[in-house]
Protein backbone atom coordinates (compact mmCIF):
# COMPACT_ATOMS: atom_id res chain seq x y z
CA UNK A 1 0.00 0.00 0.00
CA UNK A 2 2.82 2.39 0.93
CA UNK A 3 4.54 1.61 -2.38
CA UNK A 4 1.34 2.43 -4.27
CA UNK A 5 0.92 5.78 -2.46
CA UNK A 6 4.58 6.66 -3.13
CA UNK A 7 4.16 5.85 -6.80
CA UNK A 8 1.08 8.05 -7.05
CA UNK A 9 2.89 10.88 -5.28
CA UNK A 10 5.84 10.66 -7.67
CA UNK A 11 3.48 10.64 -10.61
CA UNK A 12 1.86 13.79 -9.26
CA UNK A 13 5.24 15.49 -9.01
CA UNK A 14 6.01 14.54 -12.59
CA UNK A 15 2.68 15.89 -13.81
CA UNK A 16 3.07 19.16 -11.91
CA UNK A 17 6.63 19.48 -13.21
CA UNK A 18 5.48 18.91 -16.76
CA UNK A 19 2.70 21.46 -16.40
CA UNK A 20 5.09 23.98 -14.84
CA UNK A 21 7.53 23.43 -17.68
CA UNK A 22 4.81 24.09 -20.24
CA UNK A 23 3.85 27.30 -18.47
CA UNK A 24 7.46 28.49 -18.46
CA UNK A 25 7.86 27.77 -22.15
CA UNK A 26 4.70 29.67 -22.95
CA UNK A 27 5.88 32.65 -20.91
CA UNK A 28 9.27 32.71 -22.66
CA UNK A 29 7.57 32.49 -26.03
CA UNK A 30 5.30 35.39 -25.11
CA UNK A 31 8.27 37.51 -23.99
CA UNK A 32 10.12 36.77 -27.22
CA UNK A 33 7.08 37.77 -29.25
CA UNK A 34 6.89 41.07 -27.35
CA UNK A 35 10.61 41.72 -27.92
CA UNK A 36 10.15 41.15 -31.65
CA UNK A 37 7.62 43.98 -31.71
CA UNK A 38 9.73 46.46 -29.73
CA UNK A 39 12.54 48.40 -31.41
CA UNK A 40 15.12 50.15 -29.25
CA UNK A 41 17.29 52.81 -30.89
CA UNK A 42 20.16 54.90 -29.50
CA UNK A 43 20.33 58.31 -31.18
CA UNK A 44 21.75 61.81 -31.20
CA UNK A 45 19.27 64.51 -30.24
CA UNK A 46 19.27 66.57 -33.45
CA UNK A 47 18.06 65.61 -35.96
CA UNK A 48 18.11 61.85 -35.41
CA UNK A 49 15.91 61.50 -32.32
CA UNK A 50 13.49 64.07 -33.73
CA UNK A 51 13.10 62.06 -36.92
CA UNK A 52 12.61 58.86 -34.92
CA UNK A 53 9.92 60.50 -32.80
CA UNK A 54 8.06 61.33 -36.00
CA UNK A 55 8.41 57.68 -37.06
CA UNK A 56 6.79 56.29 -33.90
CA UNK A 57 3.21 56.56 -35.10
CA UNK A 58 4.05 55.07 -38.50
CA UNK A 59 5.74 52.12 -36.83
CA UNK A 60 2.85 51.69 -34.42
CA UNK A 61 0.58 51.30 -37.44
CA UNK A 62 2.83 48.43 -38.50
CA UNK A 63 2.56 46.83 -35.06
CA UNK A 64 5.90 47.98 -33.63
CA UNK A 65 6.73 49.98 -30.52
CA UNK A 66 9.70 52.31 -30.99
CA UNK A 67 11.76 53.30 -27.96
CA UNK A 68 14.36 56.04 -28.45
CA UNK A 69 17.14 57.02 -26.06
CA UNK A 70 19.20 60.14 -26.66
CA UNK A 71 22.98 60.01 -26.17
CA UNK A 72 25.24 63.06 -26.17
CA UNK A 73 28.41 61.24 -27.21
CA UNK A 74 29.53 59.22 -30.22
CA UNK A 75 30.84 56.14 -28.40
CA UNK A 76 28.08 54.72 -26.21
CA UNK A 77 25.50 54.46 -29.01
CA UNK A 78 27.78 51.97 -30.73
CA UNK A 79 28.70 50.14 -27.54
CA UNK A 80 25.08 49.50 -26.55
CA UNK A 81 24.27 48.08 -29.98
CA UNK A 82 27.34 45.87 -29.95
CA UNK A 83 26.36 44.55 -26.50
CA UNK A 84 22.81 43.82 -27.61
CA UNK A 85 21.27 46.29 -25.16
CA UNK A 86 19.81 48.24 -28.10
CA UNK A 87 18.62 47.00 -31.47
CA UNK A 88 20.07 49.84 -33.52
CA UNK A 89 21.51 53.32 -33.48
CA UNK A 90 21.04 56.39 -35.62
CA UNK A 91 23.68 59.09 -35.28
CA UNK A 92 26.68 58.38 -37.50
CA UNK A 93 27.90 58.30 -41.06
CA UNK A 94 29.66 55.42 -42.78
CA UNK A 95 33.31 56.56 -42.42
CA UNK A 96 32.87 56.96 -38.66
CA UNK A 97 31.21 53.56 -38.38
CA UNK A 98 34.02 51.87 -40.29
CA UNK A 99 36.68 53.66 -38.25
CA UNK A 100 34.93 52.70 -34.99
CA UNK A 101 34.78 49.02 -35.99
CA UNK A 102 38.46 49.04 -36.88
CA UNK A 103 39.58 50.74 -33.69
CA UNK A 104 37.20 49.08 -31.20
CA UNK A 105 36.83 45.62 -32.73
CA UNK A 106 33.04 45.96 -32.95
CA UNK A 107 30.84 44.23 -35.51
CA UNK A 108 28.41 46.92 -36.62
CA UNK A 109 26.91 47.11 -40.10
CA UNK A 110 24.69 49.46 -42.09
CA UNK A 111 21.02 48.46 -42.17
CA UNK A 112 19.82 51.54 -44.05
CA UNK A 113 21.08 54.87 -45.40
CA UNK A 114 18.69 57.62 -44.32
CA UNK A 115 19.92 61.20 -44.71
CA UNK A 116 22.94 63.45 -44.95
CA UNK A 117 23.64 66.78 -43.31
CA UNK A 118 25.40 69.03 -45.80
CA UNK A 119 28.44 70.95 -44.70
CA UNK A 120 28.10 74.63 -45.36
CA UNK A 121 30.28 77.72 -45.35
CA UNK A 122 28.49 80.31 -43.21
CA UNK A 123 29.05 84.03 -42.61
CA UNK A 124 31.30 85.19 -39.83
CA UNK A 125 32.39 88.80 -39.98
CA UNK A 126 31.96 88.68 -43.76
CA UNK A 127 28.69 87.99 -45.54
CA UNK A 128 29.87 87.00 -49.03
CA UNK A 129 32.62 84.72 -50.28
CA UNK A 130 33.50 87.38 -52.86
CA UNK A 131 34.76 89.52 -49.98
CA UNK A 132 37.46 87.06 -48.99
CA UNK A 133 40.82 88.78 -48.50
CA UNK A 134 44.39 87.91 -47.70
CA UNK A 135 44.93 86.74 -44.15
CA UNK A 136 41.27 86.03 -43.43
CA UNK A 137 40.48 83.37 -40.85
CA UNK A 138 38.12 80.46 -41.47
CA UNK A 139 37.08 78.18 -38.58
CA UNK A 140 36.66 74.45 -39.26
CA UNK A 141 36.05 71.35 -37.09
CA UNK A 142 39.28 69.71 -35.97
CA UNK A 143 38.27 66.01 -35.90
CA UNK A 144 39.72 63.93 -38.72
CA UNK A 145 36.55 63.21 -40.68
CA UNK A 146 34.89 66.60 -40.43
CA UNK A 147 38.03 68.63 -41.01
CA UNK A 148 38.63 66.81 -44.29
CA UNK A 149 35.06 67.44 -45.31
CA UNK A 150 35.37 71.15 -44.52
CA UNK A 151 38.62 71.44 -46.48
CA UNK A 152 37.08 69.69 -49.48
CA UNK A 153 34.21 72.20 -49.44
CA UNK A 154 36.68 75.10 -49.29
CA UNK A 155 38.49 73.55 -52.23
CA UNK A 156 35.23 73.14 -54.19
CA UNK A 157 34.72 76.88 -53.80
CA UNK A 158 38.21 77.87 -54.96
CA UNK A 159 39.51 79.05 -51.61
CA UNK A 160 42.29 76.46 -51.29
CA UNK A 161 43.65 73.55 -53.30
CA UNK A 162 44.54 70.20 -51.70
CA UNK A 163 47.19 67.73 -52.77
CA UNK A 164 46.00 65.11 -55.22
CA UNK A 165 44.54 62.11 -53.43
CA UNK A 166 44.07 63.87 -50.07
CA UNK A 167 40.35 63.03 -50.16
CA UNK A 168 38.36 62.28 -47.01
CA UNK A 169 41.51 62.11 -44.85
CA UNK A 170 42.76 65.58 -45.77
CA UNK A 171 44.28 67.83 -43.10
CA UNK A 172 45.67 71.35 -43.20
CA UNK A 173 49.02 69.77 -44.04
CA UNK A 174 47.53 68.72 -47.38
CA UNK A 175 46.84 72.29 -48.49
CA UNK A 176 48.92 72.75 -51.62
CA UNK A 177 47.71 76.17 -52.73
CA UNK A 178 46.40 79.00 -50.56
CA UNK A 179 46.41 82.13 -52.72
CA UNK A 180 44.95 84.38 -50.03
CA UNK A 181 47.08 82.92 -47.26
CA UNK A 182 43.91 82.01 -45.38
CA UNK A 183 44.41 80.99 -41.76
CA UNK A 184 42.50 77.77 -41.03
CA UNK A 185 41.38 77.88 -37.39
CA UNK A 186 40.88 74.31 -36.14
CA UNK A 187 38.37 73.94 -33.30
CA UNK A 188 36.31 71.22 -31.67
CA UNK A 189 33.13 71.00 -33.77
CA UNK A 190 30.81 72.36 -31.07
CA UNK A 191 33.05 75.43 -30.64
CA UNK A 192 33.01 76.50 -34.29
CA UNK A 193 29.60 78.29 -34.19
CA UNK A 194 30.77 80.28 -31.19
CA UNK A 195 33.48 82.17 -33.07
CA UNK A 196 31.33 83.69 -35.83
CA UNK A 197 32.22 87.17 -34.58
CA UNK A 198 35.95 86.43 -34.59
CA UNK A 199 36.57 84.89 -38.02
CA UNK A 200 35.58 85.75 -41.59
CA UNK A 201 33.70 82.49 -42.16
CA UNK A 202 32.84 79.24 -40.39
CA UNK A 203 32.38 75.78 -41.87
CA UNK A 204 29.70 73.75 -40.12
CA UNK A 205 27.95 70.42 -40.52
CA UNK A 206 24.17 70.20 -40.43
CA UNK A 207 23.43 69.55 -36.78
CA UNK A 208 25.74 72.28 -35.48
CA UNK A 209 24.34 74.70 -38.04
CA UNK A 210 20.86 73.95 -36.68
CA UNK A 211 22.01 74.54 -33.12
CA UNK A 212 23.50 77.87 -34.21
CA UNK A 213 20.14 78.81 -35.78
CA UNK A 214 21.53 78.65 -39.31
CA UNK A 215 19.71 77.00 -42.18
CA UNK A 216 21.44 75.80 -45.31
CA UNK A 217 18.98 77.34 -47.75
CA UNK A 218 18.85 80.75 -46.11
CA UNK A 219 22.26 81.24 -44.56
CA UNK A 220 24.92 79.08 -46.23
CA UNK A 221 27.20 80.89 -48.66
CA UNK A 222 28.01 77.49 -50.20
CA UNK A 223 27.18 73.90 -49.31
CA UNK A 224 27.60 70.29 -50.41
CA UNK A 225 25.24 69.31 -53.21
CA UNK A 226 23.13 66.14 -53.18
CA UNK A 227 25.17 64.56 -55.97
CA UNK A 228 28.52 65.39 -54.38
CA UNK A 229 30.93 62.71 -53.28
CA UNK A 230 30.65 64.03 -49.73
CA UNK A 231 26.88 63.52 -49.67
CA UNK A 232 27.29 59.91 -50.76
CA UNK A 233 30.19 59.30 -48.40
CA UNK A 234 28.78 60.92 -45.28
CA UNK A 235 25.21 59.63 -45.39
CA UNK A 236 23.82 58.99 -41.88
CA UNK A 237 22.75 55.42 -41.29
CA UNK A 238 20.79 53.01 -39.15
CA UNK A 239 23.49 50.72 -37.74
CA UNK A 240 22.95 47.31 -36.14
CA UNK A 241 25.07 44.44 -34.96
CA UNK A 242 26.11 42.18 -37.80
CA UNK A 243 23.50 39.49 -38.38
CA UNK A 244 20.53 41.66 -37.37
CA UNK A 245 20.33 43.80 -40.50
CA UNK A 246 17.70 41.57 -42.13
CA UNK A 247 15.43 41.12 -39.11
CA UNK A 248 11.80 42.03 -39.70
CA UNK A 249 11.73 44.85 -37.19
CA UNK A 250 14.88 46.49 -38.53
CA UNK A 251 13.51 46.28 -42.05
CA UNK A 252 10.29 47.89 -40.80
CA UNK A 253 12.28 50.70 -39.13
CA UNK A 254 14.29 51.43 -42.27
CA UNK A 255 11.22 51.29 -44.51
CA UNK A 256 9.44 53.85 -42.35
CA UNK A 257 12.45 56.17 -42.23
CA UNK A 258 12.60 56.04 -46.03
CA UNK A 259 8.87 56.62 -46.43
CA UNK A 260 7.34 59.64 -48.16
CA UNK A 261 5.90 60.79 -44.83
CA UNK A 262 9.32 61.03 -43.20
CA UNK A 263 10.83 62.63 -46.30
CA UNK A 264 8.16 65.34 -46.13
CA UNK A 265 8.79 65.85 -42.41
CA UNK A 266 12.54 66.24 -42.98
CA UNK A 267 12.11 68.66 -45.89
CA UNK A 268 9.68 70.87 -44.00
CA UNK A 269 11.34 70.87 -40.58
CA UNK A 270 15.01 71.27 -41.48
CA UNK A 271 14.82 73.51 -44.52
CA UNK A 272 17.85 71.99 -46.22
CA UNK A 273 19.99 71.40 -43.13
CA UNK A 274 19.05 67.73 -43.36
CA UNK A 275 18.53 66.14 -46.76
CA UNK A 276 16.96 62.76 -47.49
CA UNK A 277 19.35 60.30 -49.09
CA UNK A 278 17.82 59.00 -52.32
CA UNK A 279 20.33 56.24 -53.03
CA UNK A 280 20.12 52.59 -52.06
Amino acid sequence: MKKKILALALAGVLVVGALTGCGSSKSESSEKKTDDKKITVAASATPHAEILEEAKTLLKDKGYELEVKVFDDYVQPNNVVESGEFDANYFQHVPYLEQFNEEKGTHLVVAGKIHYEPFGIYPGTKKDLKDIAKGDKIAVPNDTTNEARALLLLQDNGIIKLKDGAGIKATVNDIEENPNNIEIVELEAAQVPRVVNEVAYVVLNGNYALEANYTVKKDALAYEKSDSEAAKTYVNVIAVKEGNENSEKIKALVDVLKSDSIKKFIDEKYDGAVIVYDGE
